[in-house]
């Protein structure tokens, strides 16, 4: 890693920042964009919240965060940044290089709303080897760390992954314990012959590390040898009537294949490239990696991010390779790409020293090469539109079941959590084009009703959630207005409802969500008490929406309660410890219960005396 020399780190005001008269100290954007340096350096973003919503690096900081705020034409995108930004801070350093590495580190660490993110999670698997261990193991992870391993993959087919490493630990007898350590005994694993006892010697290094080497040329696709030796067992095998034993030969032999097969997509003769191609469509973009090692295609992964479609391909594609590449593991010696990138330089000098040899990016512009890249790029148009295919089928199967005019794009679901009155809280949860998005789940707690009355509790909370909306679309991250709303529950949640759109002179579909005896969604219910038949597809992506908002509401009741539980103005009380506090309010509910419960009552939980209850409540009620 690089070390980076920071020269100045440039500490801004917020506006809670409370100054020496008690007021509070404002952050003047204009003033602040005036004394921006001319330097190298990381901008971060934050909203009035202070939470960061984007980090960017410049090579010049004051040309570029100043750039944000001139009144020029910008994507939808870029102005819905711009006005959420209510102050911003920056640190300069001394070149692009150390600025970059400060950018992925801050994005990784903070995951800024409008940056690129990518998952931490690999879809594919690796197989490790902990070469630096006096005898080393074989294992399959799909997490790759900077601790001196060799890692082989990723490998597209994972069954067959598992199965090459069963194959090796069944023919080399390497250890097979997480934890070595020498031992008085060896383990069952020796004694039923699937390990050759290193922990008590039975083995020389040397003699483990020649297996291990062996393993290492099987893994980089030189398996020619060991495939005929494997042939040559399954025949002696066989000829000797044991077909179960060859049977079991010939599995390890095809997953050897499918493990290295050799898929040749070009005659690129380069060793380790990785290809990246991108597509966009109106909902979401696909960025898709393929990965060529030794002019083989040993795998490919792919990744989808919303709401980047105003942005440049070849800016998506810098972020991406900043976020993927960040673990320093398992670099390419070149990364293909359909366009020059404009920090291309600063990204091949971080990588390379990441990678402790020569990293290249290069954009074919003719031949073979550029063939290859644009067959990513074709790829990942294929994945899109498949992607996007099976949700419109969906959306448009929801169109023509509940009869509405376009795609009901987003929907929200609402339910309402309490026990007997008390706690009452909703949840809200967000689907868009298909797909829960739990990020945009929502809580209430519930402030205008008092006692079990749902469909009040409804009104109250579609009241709330449609009035932010329409006094601020970017109030809370509830955007835009659902294009249908579905309630937890029958006609009076329905009507409830619509009584609170009704309000605001909207027009949104509701319908209502009738579970069967499971507690699955067996139909949907109109305004009109009409149930909807819907296909399994749609009862089961309906019944996985509504256990979200279930769950989601129910967890905020719980915390609620839970909180209640753990602090409250029993506290307070001497004589009352867990035990009493807790017993109390399992059977009133509330601390508000309490204060209006009889002393006889009160009387009837165990330890509490007549004049312990009496006390009880002239405390609380003098609180």
């Amino acid at each position: 890693m690089l070390n980076i020399r920071i020269a100045k780190c440039v500490k801004i005001m917020y506006y809670n920042r409370v100054g020496r008269g008690g007021g509070k100290i404002m952050f003047n954007i204009e003033e602040q964009l005036k004394m921006l340096p001319d330097k190298p350096g990381v901008y971060i973003m934050h909203d009035v919240e202070d939470k960061i919503i984007y980090v960017g690096k410049a090579v010049n900081l004051k040309n570029r965060v100043r750039s944000y705020f001139r009144k020029t034409d910008k994507t939808e995108r870029i102005k819905r940044m711009v006005s959420l930004i209510d102050h911003f801070e920056y640190i300069v350093v001394d070149n692009e290089a150390e600025a970059l590495i400060l950018e992925c580190n801050l994005i990784k660490k903070n995951r800024p709303k409008f940056n690129v993110l990518l998952k931490d999670d690999k879809t594919y698997p690796y197989i490790k080897i902990d070469v630096k261990s006096e005898y080393p193991n074989v294992v399959i992870t799909r997490r790759i760390v900077n601790d001196g391993s060799k890692y082989f993959g990723p490998y597209a087919n994972p069954g067959a992954a598992k199965e090459m490493v069963d194959f090796i630990k069944q023919k080399y007898k390497i250890r097979q314990c997480k934890n070595f350590r020498s031992e008085t005994r060896a383990c069952l694993n020796y004694h039923i012959n699937r390990c050759l006892g290193p922990c008590m010697g039975y083995i020389s290094k040397e003699d483990y590390r020649k297996q291990i080497n062996e393993i290492i040329d099987i893994l980089d696709g030189k398996v020619d040898k060991v495939l005929k030796e494997l042939q040559q067992e399954m025949l002696e095998e066989a000829n000797k009537m044991n077909f179960e034993k060859a049977a079991y030969i010939r599995d390890r032999m095809l997953a050897i294949e499918r493990v290295n097969e050799k898929q040749k997509v070009s005659n690129i003769t380069e060793n380790n490239i990785d290809v990246i191609g991108i597509a966009k469509s109106e909902m979401e973009v696909c960025v898709e990696i393929f990965f060529v090692r030794g002019s083989k295609m040993v795998g490919r992964e792919h990744y989808f991010f919303p709401d980047l479609k105003e942005m440049e391909d070849k800016e998506i594609i810098s972020g991406f390779i900043k976020q993927y590449y960040m673990d320093g593991q398992n670099l390419p010696n070149k990364i293909m790409v359909r366009e020059e990138l404009e920090d291309k330089n600063a990204i091949e000098e971080w990588l390379s020293k990441e990678a402790g040899r020569k990293v290249e990016i290069k954009s074919p512009k003719k031949g073979e090469k550029l063939r290859f890249v644009e067959m990513a790029d074709n790829n990942a148009k294929i994945t899109l539109e498949n992607k996007e295919r099976d949700k419109s089928e969906i959306l448009v199967e929801l169109k023509e079941v509940l009869g509405l005019e376009k795609l009901p794009r987003k929907i929200e679901t609402y339910d309402i959590s309490n026990i007997s009155g008390e706690y009452i809280v909703a949840g809200m949860c967000v689907m868009i084009d298909g797909v829960i998005k739990r990020n945009l789940s929502r809580r209430f707690k519930i402030k205008t009703v008092y006692g079990q009355d749902d469909p009040r509790c409804m009104e109250e909370v579609i009241t709330r959630r449609l009035k932010h909306s329409i006094d601020d679309s970017n109030s809370s991250g509830f955007g835009r207005l659902p294009d249908a709303i579905f309630a937890d529950g029958g006609i009076t949640q329905i009507r409830a409802t619509k009584t609170a759109i009704a309000k605001y002179e909207l027009n949104i579909p509701v319908f209502g969500m009738v579970k069967n005896d499971k507690h699955q969604t067996r139909a949907l219910m109109d305004e009109n008490r009409n149930e909807l038949e819907i296909s399994e597809n749609l009862k089961n992506l309906i019944t996985k929406f509504q256990d979200e908002v279930h769950d989601t509401a129910i967890s905020y009741h719980r915390k609620l309660r839970d909180k209640d539980i753990t602090k409250s103005d029993l506290d307070s009380i001497e004589g009352i410890g867990e035990v009493k506090k807790k017993a109390l309010l399992k059977k009133f509910g509330s601390v508000e219960n309490i204060k209006n419960a009889s002393v006889k009552e009160l009387s009837e939980i165990s330890g509490i005396t007549e004049v312990f209850a009496k006390r009880i409540l002239e405390e609380l009620n003098n609180l």
